[in-house]
């Protein structure tokens, strides 16, 4: 029977250990952003399982709210989110999952993630010339407190073929220039806070919805922060988050979630059709 669970700050009527209802079912992975964890988009997640999917939500190792060190390790997120998709499929429930249906969501740096992880290939080397002009952006602030060079890294592609993506607000969208998403054949979902100071117009979403060789399914969020595409805050959450947890005023965070939610499971139950 589900009981409230404890999931860090929030709460969710789950059944740990219950058996997985139905075989081969699509399954949908999720990166979190940079410095989040596996509950930064714990509504979507559960909306998503409530809807039929199988859902992993990884917690990136060395990039997350209690170990931050390997943040700039953009190589391990493309590497981790790999490595689920083959746990999941090949050894978590055999048969559960179908593995001819794959889509993932990311956000943020999980949005750089996924973009990558399904045939990205981005020029890293851009990030030097991006951060001598704007050093006050979230990302190269980023990397410059981690201290080392914005040197191209190894990224490693994911075993099995991804159908579909959701992408929100994602990370070093300038590394992505004309012919760098040439791969990416499958449907994509992109998601753009009008109001986003954390990663701001035109450096971010803009080139990857140009760089997509299918127009994308795009919306434009006005009155959206970046964190707005993070779970609705619980109280305990907002009183030591404040940063990630206050929308502005007029925007309604919890409503902005249920119109999200809905139409990820649209687009995704669209894409992943048997």
């Amino acid at each position: 029977m589900p009981r409230a669970t404890r999931l860090d700050f929030f709460s969710q009527d789950l059944a740990p250990g219950a058996p997985v209802r139905g075989r081969n079912l699509p399954l949908i992975v999720i990166s979190h952003g940079s410095g989040s964890s596996f509950v930064g988009h714990v509504d979507t997640a559960f909306a998503l399982a409530q809807a039929g999917f199988v859902v992993a939500a990884p917690t990136h190792t060395g990039d997350n709210w209690r170990d931050s060190a390997g943040a700039a390790d953009l190589g391990a997120r493309t590497r981790q989110f790999a490595a689920v998709i083959e746990h999941v499929v090949d050894h978590w429930n055999p048969g559960a999952v179908d593995p001819g249906r794959i889509g993932a969501f990311g956000y943020s740096a999980g949005g750089f993630t996924v973009l990558a992880a399904a045939g990205g290939t981005p020029d890293l080397s851009r990030i030097v010339g991006h951060c001598a002009a704007n050093p006050a952006f979230f990302d190269c602030r980023l990397i410059a407190a981690a201290a080392v060079p914005a040197a191209p890294t190894v990224l490693a592609p994911s075993p099995r073929g991804l159908r579909a993506l959701v992408v929100a607000a994602p990370a070093l969208g300038f590394t992505f220039g004309p012919g760098s998403l040439a791969e990416l054949a499958m449907p994509v979902q992109l998601w753009q806070a009008a109001d986003d100071a954390i990663l701001p117009m035109p450096h971010y979403v803009e080139p990857v919805r140009a760089a997509l060789p299918r127009a994308p399914e795009f919306n434009s969020v006005a009155g959206a922060g970046h964190f707005d595409f993070m779970a609705p805050c619980p109280p305990g959450l907002a009183s030591v988050a404040p940063a990630i947890c206050a929308s502005k005023p007029e925007f309604d965070r919890v409503a902005f979630h249920a119109r999200l939610n809905a139409e990820v499971i649209r687009f995704m139950a669209d894409a992943l059709r048997p």
